[in-house]
């Protein structure tokens, strides 16, 4: 791998375009192209900037050297990783647990179950957090946030659906039109307002 191919993998490891990082580095996106073809290299004063903003060393950019790490601190990193995708997947198996309960049953029991579920992913995830000084990839936290806030805003949601227009279940997800229609608005602004406020967060101001 040559210092164009480490700079495009940091790249898109980050999760940022060749537009986001040339308003990050202060040059324009086809420096940035350049710079992945081998058309061009950035100069010093660039390799820093990159460097802070990718959390490397410039060795690592110039010449592919990473540091080297002590065996704890790399058990702890594998084992982090670990409980960050583990943590979506508890989520993800704590709403489908939901769904299929309530669809057979229609009784809290089975969403308070599934809530344990999840509530063991999220644990995992901040043991996660606690074992390395890694954060998780940003997907892993959208989707953490996405999936936890699903089953309580349905509920609410049906509940106002409820009240509103007398119509919807108080539900691990949507039914009726209604319910849908409220459910929809809410959770797509979830999604939406976490997904600008993580990038921001990750990203810092583009």
């Amino acid at each position: 791998m040559n210092m164009a191919d480490r700079i495009q993998y940091l790249r898109k490891t980050k999760g940022i375009s060749q537009e986001e990082l040339a308003d990050k580095v202060g040059v324009s996106r086809q420096a940035v192209s350049k710079w992945e073809s081998e058309q061009s290299t950035p100069d010093l004063e660039k390799i820093i900037i990159m460097s802070d903003f990718f959390e490397v060393t410039t060795d690592y950019i110039l010449k592919g050297i990473e540091p080297t790490k002590d065996k704890d601190e790399k058990g702890r990193e594998i084992i982090s990783r670990i409980l960050y995708i583990s943590s979506t997947a508890l989520i993800a198996i704590g709403l489908f647990c939901a769904f299929g309960g309530w669809y057979a049953e229609q009784t809290m029991e089975t969403v308070w179950g599934s809530m344990i579920i999840q509530a063991v992913g999220i644990a995992g995830y901040f043991i996660g957090r606690l074992l390395s000084a890694a954060k998780a990839p940003f997907y892993i936290d959208w989707l953490n946030i996405v999936g936890i806030a699903f089953m309580p805003v349905s509920m609410i949601t049906g509940y106002l659906s409820i009240l509103i227009f007398k119509q919807g279940w108080i539900a691990p997800y949507p039914s009726g039109i209604f319910h849908v229609l409220i459910f929809g608005i809410v959770f797509l602004t979830i999604c939406i307002l976490s997904y600008i406020l993580l990038r921001k967060k990750t990203h810092g101001s583009l």
